[in-house]
C-alpha cells in the first residue's frame, strides 16, 4: 500500500512552484490536496480571485494528484488528524512570517502519529503576489466583480466597506492594507454614498446629483478598481424609474444597491425628526423591491432595504415588520440605520433578527455609534458594516488647515510636512 502524502495549498493562481511541490510529493506516495476554502484564505488575505469549486477542478486535473478534499482552515491540524498522512509536503519558505506558527503545529500533528514533514526547496523566480498584483493592474470584468460581493458575505465573518467619492479615493479603498497580529486586513469592498458625491460636487444631499452624474463618478472608480461597489440608490425613485437604475448598475458590474424606504425631497438620515421626512408605506416600497428585482439578469446584482424607522422613531416592532415584509418581497439584504449615539437600538433589533425564520445578509453604517469594534458587530450577526463617509470627512478639514496657513504666512513653506511631496504625487498613479 503507497503511503499518503498530504499537501495543502490555496491554489488560486497555479504556477511552476505549484507544479514542483506536486512532483516532489508523487515521489513519496499517493498525493492528497487539502485545498483551502474561500473562507479559510479569507481569513487571512484577499478572496481568491478562482472560487472554489474551480480550484477543485484544476488541481483534480493535474497529473500525480490522487484525491481532493476541503481544507477549511489555515491551521493543517483537523484534516491532518482525520487523513494521518506519513508526509505532508509544503515549500521551505514558511519558517517565518505568517505561517511559522501553523508550521509548528503541522509538525505536533504528525508526531502524533510518526509521520514526518518534507519542506521542497522554494522555486525562485516565482511569486504569487507578483501575479496577483499583475491580475490586478490588468482589471476585472462587470460579471466577476459583481459576483464577488456575495462569495465575500459568504466567505467572511463580515464584509468591511469603505467611502469613495472618485478615482483616487478608489485607489485607496483598493490597495491600503495592513498587517496585524499576522493577517492581512484591507477593505472588501466600495460603498459609492450620495452623501460624499454630492458634497464632493459642492451639492447639498437632497438627490441635487441626477443618477446620470452620479455615474460618471463610477465609472471614474470602476476605471482603476477591482473590488466590489455596493451603490447608495437614496430613495431608488418612482418603481417605474428604479428598474433602469437596476439595469444600468448590474450592467456595469456594480455588486449591490441600497435603497431607503423614505418618500420625497431627499433629506440625510442623520437629521432624523430634526426636519421633516416621510417614510414610504410598506406596499409601496414592497413594490419598487419586486420592480427591481423583477428588471435585473443575473442571479449576482443584490437590491438591499434600508428601514429608517429607529431613525424616524417609528419604534422597533415597525422596524422588525418591515424586515420581514421586504425580504418577502425579494430584499437580498437589510440595512438597519439608527443615528443614536449608543449601539443598544441596534443591537436590540439584531437579536431579534437572528431569530428570523428567513434571514437575509444584515447591513449596519455605524456612523453616530462609531465606537462599537466589528467584533461586537460579527457577534450581534451583522455581515457588512459601511463606513459610510470618512475619506470624504478626512481630507476636508485637512485641505482647509493647508489653505488658511497659505493665506496667514503668504507662502506654503509651512505645510510641506502636511502635503505629499510633488514627486510621490506624480508617480501616485502607476
Amino acid at each position: 500500500m503507497n503511503k499518503k502524502v498530504y499537501i495543502g495549498m490555496s491554489a488560486d493562481m497555479i504556477h511552476p512552484g505549484h507544479l514542483n511541490i506536486i512532483k516532489e510529493a508523487n515521489k513519496l506516495g499517493d498525493v492528497i490536496v487539502g485545498l483551502l476554502t474561500d473562507e479559510a484564505i479569507a481569513s487571512y488575505k484577499r478572496l481568491p480571485v478562482l472560487k472554489f469549486e474551480q480550484r477543485k477542478m484544476i488541481i483534480e486535473n493535474i497529473k500525480g494528484v490522487k484525491e481532493v478534499i476541503p481544507q477549511h482552515e489555515l491551521d493543517y491540524s483537523v484534516n491532518l488528524r482525520k487523513v494521518k498522512p506519513d508526509f505532508v509536503v509544503h515549500g521551505d519558505d514558511w519558517k517565518d512570517g505568517i505561517q511559522k506558527r501553523t508550521r509548528q503545529k503541522v509538525i505536533d500533528a504528525l508526531a502524533e502519529w510518526g509521520g514526518k514533514l518534507y519542506e521542497v526547496p522554494y522555486t525562485k523566480g516565482i511569486s504569487s503576489t507578483q501575479i496577483n498584483q499583475s491580475l490586478k493592474e490588468i482589471g476585472t470584468t462587470p460579471e466577476i466583480r459583481m459576483g464577488k460581493l456575495r462569495r465575500l458575505i459568504d466567505s467572511k465573518p463580515i464584509v468591511r466597506v469603505m467611502e469613495a467619492h472618485n478615482g483616487l479615493t478608489g485607489l485607496i479603498v483598493e490597495n491600503i492594507s495592513i498587517n496585524k497580529e499576522g493577517k492581512h486586513k484591507e477593505f472588501d469592498a466600495m460603498w459609492l454614498s450620495s452623501l460624499t458625491d454630492s458634497t464632493a460636487k459642492g451639492k447639498p444631499d437632497i438627490e441635487a446629483v441626477d443618477v446620470t452624474s452620479r455615474l460618471h463618478s463610477l465609472n471614474d472608480i470602476l476605471e482603476v478598481t477591482t473590488k466590489p461597489i455596493i451603490y447608495d440608490g437614496d430613495t431608488g425613485g418612482i418603481p417605474e424609474h428604479f428598474l433602469f437604475t437596476v439595469r444600468t448598475l448590474e450592467r456595469l458590474g456594480v455588486s449591490a444597491i441600497i435603497i431607503e424606504d423614505k418618500t420625497g425631497l431627499k433629506k440625510n438620515s442623520l437629521f432624523g425628526t430634526d426636519v421633516s421626512q416621510t417614510q414610504d408605506t410598506i406596499e409601496n416600497f414592497c413594490r419598487k423591491i419586486k420592480t427591481g428585482k423583477q428588471s435585473q439578469i443575473t442571479d449576482n446584482f443584490m437590491i438591499i432595504a434600508r428601514i429608517e424607522s429607529l431613525i424616524l422613531k417609528q419604534g422597533m416592532d415597525d422596524a422588525v415588520k418591515r424586515a420581514k415584509a421586504y425580504i418577502e418581497a425579494g430584499a437580498d439584504g437589510i440595512m438597519i440605520h439608527s443615528k443614536e449615539k449608543s449601539e443598544s437600538e441596534i443591537l436590540e433589533f439584531c437579536n431579534i433578527y437572528s431569530e428570523f425564520e428567513t434571514r437575509r445578509p444584515l447591513v449596519v453604517v455605524p456612523s453616530s455609534y462609531n465606537h462599537i469594534y466589528e467584533e461586537q458587530l460579527i457577534d450581534a450577526g451583522v455581515d457588512i458594516v459601511i463606513y459610510a463617509n470618512h475619506l470624504l470627512r478626512s481630507a476636508y478639514p485637512a485641505m482647509v488647515d493647508v489653505a488658511k496657513s497659505i493665506l496667514e504666512n503668504e507662502r506654503s513653506t509651512e505645510v510641506n510636512d502636511k502635503c505629499m511631496p510633488i514627486k510621490e504625487i506624480l508617480t501616485l498613479i502607476k
